[in-house]
C-alpha cells in the first residue's frame, strides 16, 4: 500500500483502492455470498419464502452427492479439464519457447495469433462446429487423403477438447512466452559448453526459470475449461456432458436456482482447490502467478 501511495500519491491511489475494493465487493464478494445463500436454502414458492419451511440445510449438496451420474459427470468435468490444460502446455511450450527467444518476427506473430480472438467465442465455437462437422472440411480432407473410409462423427469428448483447447491457447501462451521472454540467453551458452543436451537445457534452466508462466497459463486454462459452457454446448455430444451445462438447466430449464447455485459453488470450490495445489506443485505463490 505504501508503494502505491508513493508511486501514484494518495488522492489518485485512495482512488485505486477504493475501485478495487468496490470491484471485489460488488462483482466478487456479493455474488458468490447471494450463491452461497441461495444453495442454502430450499426452493419454495414465493409465498412460503421467509417461512418455517424456510431454513438452511445442506440438501443441495446432499443431492448432487447421491446423485451417481452428476457425480460423474462432476468428475469428467474436472479430469477433462485437466487434460485441456495439458494439452494446450504441450501445444504451447514449443512454441513459446520460439517466440520468447526470437526477436524479429514475435510482434507479427503475435498479431496472427490474436486476429481470430478478435471475434465472438460463439462464432469461433461454431467455426469448429462446422469444421468437425459428418460432411466437413476435415471429413472431406481424410477422405481425400484416403485416411478414412467414411466420415467421422467428431462431435463429443474430442471435439470439446480440440474446440477448448483452440479457445483458450492464448492464456497459456502469453503468459510461457513472457517469462521464457526474461531468460537470459548466456545460461543456455554456457550450458551447451559444458556439453548440456538440448532436453537437460529445458529441463535445468528453462523450466525452471518459465515455472510462473506455465503455473499462470494453467491456472488460467483449467479454470476457463472447467466453466466452459459454449464448447460443450456446440461441440459436445450427449455422452459428453459437463458441469455447466447441468448448472444452466437448474437454473433456465428446471427453475430451481437454489439447486443450481449449489452446483455452481461446488464447481467453484473444487477449481479453488484445484489451483492452490497447481501453484504449491509449481512452488508458485498467488501473488506472482496473478503480477
Amino acid at each position: 500500500m505504501n508503494e502505491l501511495f508513493t508511486r501514484f500519491g494518495k488522492p489518485l491511489g485512495s482512488c485505486f483502492l477504493v475501485l478495487v475494493a468496490l470491484w471485489l465487493g460488488l462483482l466478487v464478494l456479493v455474488p458468490n455470498l447471494t450463491m452461497l445463500d441461495f444453495a442454502l436454502r430450499p426452493s419454495l414458492p414465493p409465498a412460503q419464502t421467509g417461512g418455517e419451511k424456510d431454513v438452511y440445510s445442506l440438501t443441495h449438496f446432499a443431492y448432487l452427492a447421491g446423485h451417481a451420474t452428476h457425480r460423474q459427470i462432476f468428475l469428467k468435468t474436472l479430469v477433462s479439464s485437466a487434460l485441456v490444460t495439458l494439452v494446450t502446455l504441450i501445444l504451447c511450450y514449443p512454441l513459446a519457447w520460439w517466440l520468447g527467444q526470437s526477436k524479429q518476427p514475435r510482434r507479427l506473430v503475435m498479431v496472427l495469433l490474436l486476429v481470430p480472438y478478435l471475434m465472438n467465442e460463439v462464432l469461433r465455437g461454431l467455426a469448429w462446429y462446422i469444421i468437425l462437422a459428418f460432411s466437413g472440411p476435415l471429413n472431406q480432407l481424410l477422405l481425400q487423403l484416403g485416411l478414412i473410409s467414411g466420415p467421422v462423427r467428431w462431435y463429443g469428448d474430442g471435439g470439446v477438447l480440440a474446440g477448448m483447447a483452440y479457445a483458450y491457447i492464448l492464456f497459456m501462451l502469453f503468459p510461457i512466452t513472457n517469462a521464457m521472454s526474461t531468460l537470459d540467453g548466456t545460461q543456455i551458452e554456457a550450458a551447451r559448453d559444458m556439453g548440456a543436451g538440448r532436453l537437460r537445457i529445458h529441463w535445468r534452466i528453462v523450466l525452471p526459470h518459465a515455472r510462473v508462466g506455465i503455473a499462470t497459463g494453467c491456472v488460467f486454462t483449467f479454470i476457463l475449461s472447467a466453466g466452459s459452457y459454449m464448447a460443450p454446448a456446440l461441440l459436445g455430444a450427449p455422452g459428453s456432458r459437463w458441469f455447466t451445462q447441468l448448472v444452466y438447466d437448474w437454473f433456465f430449464e428446471n427453475g430451481n436456482w437454489n439447486r443450481g447455485a449449489a452446483y455452481g459453488l461446488t464447481l467453484l470450490v473444487l477449481c479453488l482447490l484445484v489451483v492452490l495445489c497447481l501453484l504449491r506443485l509449481f512452488r508458485v505463490n498467488l501473488a506472482s502467478a496473478v503480477r
